[in-house]
């Protein structure tokens, strides 16, 4: 049985307060609201934080007033026909996030801030100890690219690409202050040290441009509760005309960040989404992918079905009728 370490444990009623807090443990305190993540990773000694500060009753963090509280759970925004309205592609990577069980525990903040992974970092104690560790925790060697000196244990957030696409802003306060970064801002390439959060600093609210019509398709193994290995997500401004004013696609799954192709989005800007635009897009995107041995399934053939994936997500938002295709997935990957 895996159990916690020791820690202690604080519940802040304000952002203000959990602020305060963080600022006077320093880095041995970690945030904690939904637990889906953290807990498994302290069980496993990943992290063994000496306190930690619950969100949990800082109501101000699950608001909905013209920006997205880091503090919802994912369920809160699939339970919104608001949401799914305006951010399709939102709902739709929340709805896809784990298991009910996990939705209901697990934030939209949490889910951002959700930590890499890899093959050989999501093991027990004892199994890493018998590989001596890697370069992720408390070890000296990648052991999916041995000669590499940088972590390549992969980004697995669904929230974060379907965001990115959408054009998406958070907040990030301190007792210092506070600050307002894009989205795609927030990571870093680099599998230890994958936020450019401060450990001092909480991710507050997301803040979400209106007027884009979005989509985000996910690769997984099973056909639910698994994480991503590859996440499309595109966000598409049309005219009425359906000429493509602006448009964002995103990865997620196939580096140690979320990341926009910008490049697809603007060869796609000016034109109208016919096949042979979405073809060429996909190839576009296709070619920034680059999926590392390091999670589930293979590796050149989650790169090869990149472009199909982006075909996918362009085709919904033109307003093809793709359910069936869905389903279709869904079922392979069961």
């Amino acid at each position: 049985m895996m159990r916690l370490p020791w820690f202690d444990f604080r519940a802040p009623a304000t952002v203000a307060e959990a602020a305060q807090i963080l600022a006077g443990e320093g880095p041995s305190a970690m945030l904690i609201a939904g637990g889906t993540d953290l807990i498994p990773n302290m069980k496993r000694r990943h992290q063994s934080p000496k306190t930690l500060v619950s969100l949990r009753k800082v109501k101000e963090l699950r608001s909905v007033n013209g920006t997205l509280g880091a503090g919802l759970t994912l369920t809160d925004i699939v339970d919104s026909p608001q949401l799914r309205e305006k951010y399709r592609g939102l709902w739709q990577a929340a709805a896809q996030v784990a298991t009910p069980h996990l939705r209901n525990m697990g934030t939209l903040g949490g889910n951002l801030c959700l930590d890499t992974r890899c093959t050989y970092y999501n093991q027990s104690q004892e199994w890493r100890k018998a590989i001596d560790f890697c370069l992720k925790k408390d070890g000296e060697t990648c052991w999916v690219a041995t000669a590499s000196k940088r972590c390549v244990a992969v980004s697995s957030t669904d929230t974060a690409p379907a965001l990115i696409a959408l054009d998406a802003k958070v907040k990030l306060v301190s007792s210092q202050g506070e600050r307002e970064v894009p989205l795609a801002a927030l990571y870093h390439n680099d599998g230890i040290d994958y936020l450019t959060r401060r450990a001092d600093e909480i991710l507050t609210e997301v803040a979400v441009p209106e007027g884009w019509t979005s989509s985000y398709w996910k690769l997984r193994r099973r056909g639910s509760f698994d994480f991503p290995v590859l996440g499309v997500a595109a966000a598409v401004r049309l005219a009425k005309d359906g000429t493509v004013q602006e448009a964002r696609i995103a990865l997620g799954a196939v580096a140690s960040r979320p990341f926009a192709v910008e490049k697809a989005g603007e060869f796609l800007k000016g034109g109208k989404l016919t096949d042979e635009a979405i073809a060429e897009a996909g190839s576009i995107v296709a070619s920034r992918a680059k999926p590392m041995d390091n999670t589930d399934l293979d590796l050149y053939w989650r790169k090869d079905v990149v472009s199909s994936f982006v075909g996918h997500a362009l085709r919904e938002v033109r307003g093809d009728d793709m359910r069936e295709t869905r389903l279709r997935i869904a079922r392979q990957a069961l």
